[in-house]
């Protein structure tokens, strides 16, 4: 048996620390906001999670970056030292969308995503990411873009040769919290929602 719910702003603090990150983050209807120009404070989920699927849509500006981080552990320095990244791009904008693996969809440096997804800049779209004993799957559209398992020794292989190399506890934990990044540009979530295992 499986549960849903909605999250929403009451749901996240900032990274390092126990509030909602005010500076960086708005929120606005049924939607977090990050603020383009403000300190680059990611937004992490107060619970921890092992399995699961986090449901949500996502609008980037021209040229937008942000992406979605899990199973992180918030004693590391940044985030992304040590949670996989489901990246989100617009890829036509950014330079990362000239590179298969940082492009819109992918796990972030590693893994290209196997279908294209573009987008309309301020456009909403549908995005999930997947975790379930150690297989992860990346939504767009509906689509599946990206399966891989956390434990696949070519991905292994791929992480010891990449700059994650340099961060022993990457891609290690088998649980942690979910992190929506703040990559400096307004980046906008809504209907956001969490399965997990009853």
């Amino acid at each position: 048996m499986r549960r849903e719910i909605q999250l929403d702003a009451d749901d996240w603090r900032g990274w390092h620390t126990d509030n909602f990150p005010t500076g960086s983050w708005r929120r606005h209807d049924d939607e977090l906001q990050a603020i383009a120009g403000a300190p680059r404070v990611d937004l992490v989920s107060r619970r921890r999670y092992r399995d699961f699927v986090l449901r949500f849509e996502f609008a980037l500006p021209i040229a937008g970056n942000s992406g979605v981080l899990y199973r992180v552990e918030d004693d590391a320095e940044q985030s992304w030292h040590s949670g996989p990244e489901m990246q989100l791009l617009d890829d036509a904008g950014h330079p990362d969308g000239r590179e298969p693996t940082t492009r819109n969809g992918a796990l972030y440096g590693l893994l290209e995503a196997k279908l294209e997804t573009t987008i309309e800049p301020g456009e909403f779209i549908s995005a999930a990411v997947s975790v379930c004993e150690g297989h992860v799957e990346h939504w767009l559209r509906g689509r599946c873009v990206l399966g891989y398992r956390l434990d696949d020794a070519d991905l292994r292989a791929g992480i010891v040769r990449s700059k994650f190399a340099a961060f022993p506890r990457f891609a290690q934990a088998t649980e942690g919290f979910i992190v929506l990044q703040h990559h400096g540009e307004a980046a906008r979530f809504r209907r956001l929602s969490i399965e997990t295992p009853d």
